[in-house]
This record gives structure tokens, sequence and C-alpha cells, in this order.
């Protein structure tokens, strides 16, 4: 291994359409046994299922509806 290499001509990944953002989000554990299940009978990973679900209702500019009981 070299002490330096030289990245000065490097470029970006032209496969890479997007590239994700890592972060750290709060879910139910019913939430996450719910796509988890679904994982397993679709062969897709968890996590990129839940990706696709909020991309979609992002798409598809859904919004929240919330009733509060009274």
């Amino acid at each position: 291994m070299k002490k330096s290499y030289d990245f000065s001509k490097s470029v970006k990944n032209p496969y890479l359409r997007k590239p994700k953002k890592q972060l750290t989000i709060r879910l139910d554990e019913d939430t996450i046994d719910y796509f988890r299940s679904l994982a397993e009978q679709s062969g897709i990973p968890y996590q990129s299922l839940i990706n696709l679900y909020l991309r979609d209702c992002a798409a598809e500019k859904k919004t929240l509806r919330l009733e509060w009981a009274s």
C-alpha cells in the first residue's frame, strides 16, 4: 500500500444516479415487523421497502390526514 494516493483526476461514479443518505429514524417495532414480513414475502430488504414506500408517497405528493379523537 502506498502512503498516499492522488485523487486529483478521479471522477464520480457514472452509474450511481442518486446516492442515498444515511440517517437515524425512530420507528415503532410493529411498523418494522410489518415491513420485515413484507420483505420476507417479496425477497426485498425491509429498508429498501421502506424507502420505496416513502419514495412513492413523495412522488404522489401524498399528505397525512390526522383525525384526533375528542
